[in-house]
Formats: structure tokens, sequence, C-alpha cells
């Protein structure tokens, strides 16, 4: 799995890199993508999203935001995007988890406005797995979870590179 997940960070590094060029809007993603790869396989393998990483890159994603480009929507789309599943875990606990909260705040300091991309494509990549599991295990599929912080990085993945594109086509 480790050597899955380098292989991963080092394509998209280099998809940052070629899409961005030497930036520091590349730099920025590079770190994002490390942040992302690293909750994944944490999930993947323990089924949490460890405070450790993703609150300090939390942290990191609002201060290098707000100081690269001087605006509120970094915070008001971390506040957003984690108030938004908040409510959702607190709604369904056995749903969501409160790493899954702080993923999609981390996601908005980062992403700003196409953060709504990525939490979408996000819940709508979780959903496949999903209608497979209800398909093979009928009723008892609710009680089965699955993590769910791997397709949140999968959205957040696509919004870096058609995050905006996307958001204005969306938006017409």
């Amino acid at each position: 799995m480790r050597v899955v997940a380098v292989a991963v960070f080092v394509a998209l590094a280099v998809g940052c890199l070629v899409d961005f060029g030497f930036s520091v809007e590349a730099l920025v993603d590079i770190a994002a993508c490390a942040v992302l790869v690293a909750v994944t396989v944490t999930d993947l393998e323990r089924r949490i999203v460890p405070n450790r990483i993703i609150v300090p890159a939390l942290v990191v994603a609002l201060v290098v935001q707000t100081v690269r480009d001087p605006s509120v929507e970094w915070i008001a789309a971390s506040l957003g995007a984690g108030a938004f599943f908040l409510v959702a875990a607190l709604v369904y606990p056995a749903g969501l988890g409160m790493g899954d909260v702080k993923m999609a705040a981390f996601l908005g300091a980062w992403l700003g406005a196409p953060v709504i991309v990525a939490l979408f494509l996000g819940s709508l990549f979780a959903v496949v797995p999903a209608i497979v599991i209800l398909a093979r295990h009928g009723s008892s599929a609710r009680k089965m979870g699955i993590p769910f912080a791997p397709f949140l990085a999968a959205g957040g993945v696509v919004a870096i590179f058609a995050g905006d594109g996307i958001l204005d086509w969306w938006l017409g």
C-alpha cells in the first residue's frame, strides 16, 4: 500500500508541476496532495483521519492561502464545508466521523470556492461502492462502514486540476 501511495503522490506532484509550473500554487498543491495521500492511506488502513495530520494541515492551508491571496474566501469555504459536514455528522453520526468534518474544512481552506466541486464529487464517488455493498449485503449493509476520506481526497484532486472550470460550468 505504501509503494502505491508514494507512486500516487509522485504522479500528483508531477501533475501539479506540469499544470502550474514552478510556482507557489504548485508548491501549495503538492503539499496538500501529500496530506491527501497520507490521510487516504491512514483511513484505508486504520479507519481514522488523524488529527495530527489534518488539524495542522488545516491551519497551514488557511495561513498560506490567506497570505498568498488575502481574501475571506479561504475561511468562508473552510467554515462552510466543515459546517455542512458537521450537520450531516450530527444528524447521522454513524455515517460521518469528525475526521471527515475536519477533512472537509481542510479542503475548503485549501481550495476555496471549488471545495463545492470536491465535496460533491467525493460524495458521488462514494456512492458507487455503497451501491455495490448494498446490492451484495442487502439491509445489513447499513451497518457496514466504508472509509470516506479517500473519496473526499479524490474529489479534492479533481478540484485542484478542474475545480474552477467545473464550478464556472455549474454556475453557467
